[in-house]
């Protein structure tokens, strides 16, 4: 069998990250899930890695509700907005209080 190869992991963009608020979910793989309805743009961030937001653009509202009330949030994801293009944001600075 073939070893498995990974594509390299995406840049942070150097656009300055579009506000849209997150709200944490229940979820052993997604963190936090926002929504934008007027730019169509899912943002997630997950319980693992370094804290990086993802934004999805053209997500349907439908499929934004589908997604939050979904029985299993991390299956949803990997089965309908993983594959989808993103944008890759840099974590918020964590405050110094909160990092000591």
């Amino acid at each position: 069998m073939a070893p498995r190869t990974y594509t390299a992991p995406q840049d942070y963009s150097k656009d300055p990250r579009p506000a849209i608020a997150l709200t944490p979910v229940k979820s052993n793989q997604v963190k936090a899930v926002g929504y934008d309805a007027d730019t169509l743009t899912l943002a997630v961030t997950f319980t693992r890695g370094a804290g990086a937001i993802y934004h999805y653009p053209n997500v349907t509202p439908e499929a934004h509700a589908a997604f939050v009330g979904a029985e299993s949030i991390g299956k949803y994801f990997g089965q309908h907005i993983q594959p989808l293009p993103f944008f890759k944001y840099a974590p918020d600075p964590v405050p110094e209080s909160e990092a000591a």
